[in-house]
């Protein structure tokens, strides 16, 4: 694109140059560009990870990429407004520096090993299953039903919100712990 071009494309020279003095249409127009949300293949919606008030979001995605996040106008919490951090949300998704590892320290172990998440996460769920199954109770000394475990139990955190504590504690529950606790209340 050579300089002239360049330069008569500028919203400003076309205010200057053209009809439209006060810059209330054409010239304040952009002619080349268009919203990234245009161009999505679906918007997902989902809500803010950052703190527990429970923004709504639109995720827009592209070839399977997350292309833009937005707030979203349906949501009766948040009616399309994100904070600074939830506006930023998309870094945390798509950023090159993004975790997509676990470090993992064998028993014993000197060096930590890298772990692919997929492996983390059944090593961890192997783990809850065998807890439950060794210290599983089905009745107590006088017969009465217990179906319970006191081999695992919960402490959540203030700073999840509403819905991630919910789903915690049906988790435990059906797990069948019945030590499940929120820091808040603590």
């Amino acid at each position: 694109m050579g300089v002239r071009r360049w330069i008569e494309g500028w919203p400003v020279y076309r205010q200057l140059t053209g009809p439209d003095r006060l810059a209330r249409g054409q010239a304040a127009k952009s002619r080349e560009w268009h919203a990234r949300t245009e161009d999505a293949d679906k918007v997902v919606r989902s809500i803010c990870p950052y703190c527990a008030v429970g923004c709504g979001q639109k995720v827009y995605v592209k070839d399977g990429k997350v292309t833009q996040i937005e707030g979203d106008p349906d949501s009766p919490i948040s009616r399309g407004r994100l904070c600074p951090k939830g506006s930023a949300s998309k870094q945390l998704v798509t950023s090159p520096t993004r975790v997509t590892e676990v470090l993992y320290r064998r028993p014993f172990g000197k060096d930590w090993e890298r772990l692919p998440l997929d492996r983390a996460m059944d090593m961890i769920a192997d783990r809850v299953l065998k807890t439950r199954r060794e210290t599983w109770q089905d009745v107590d000394d006088e017969g009465r039903r217990l179906n319970r475990t006191l081999g695992i139990a919960s402490l959540g955190g203030a700073t999840l919100d509403n819905e991630e504590n919910y789903l915690m504690k049906k988790l435990y529950t059906a797990l069948g712990a019945i030590q499940i606790e929120n820091q808040a209340r603590i």
